[in-house]
C-alpha cells in the first residue's frame, strides 16, 4: 500500500523530514498497525517471556494492550491467547 501523498506532504511541511523519510515513516506506521492479532500476540509473548515474565501476567498484559490498539482487537480470553501461542 502506497502512503497517502497528502500525508507525506504534511509531514514534510511540518517536520524536518525529507519526502523519502516521511514516506518511510508513514509506511512503517501502516505496517505496524497492519499486524494481525495472532502475529502481535506471538511477538509480545516471546518478548515478555524473554524478560522473565510468567504466562498469567503475560496474557493479562497482552489482553489489556490489545484493547487499547488504534483499531481494537476483539476481546480474547486467556484460553484464546494460549491457543494462539501454543496452538
Amino acid at each position: 500500500m502506497s502512503p497517502d501523498p497528502q500525508l507525506v506532504e504534511h509531514l514534510v511541511a511540518t517536520t524536518s523530514l525529507t519526502p523519502g523519510e516521511a514516506r518511510r515513516v508513514v509506511e512503517d506506521v501502516l505496517a505496524f498497525h497492519a499486524e494481525s492479532v495472532e502475529a502481535y500476540v506471538l511477538r509480545r509473548h516471546a518478548h515478555l517471556k524473554t524478560y522473565g515474565a510468567k504466562n498469567p501476567e503475560i496474557f493479562q498484559r497482552i489482553a489489556a494492550e490489545l484493547a487499547e490498539r488504534v483499531v481494537a482487537a476483539p476481546v480474547l480470553s486467556e484460553r484464546q491467547l494460549r491457543r494462539i501461542v501454543y496452538g
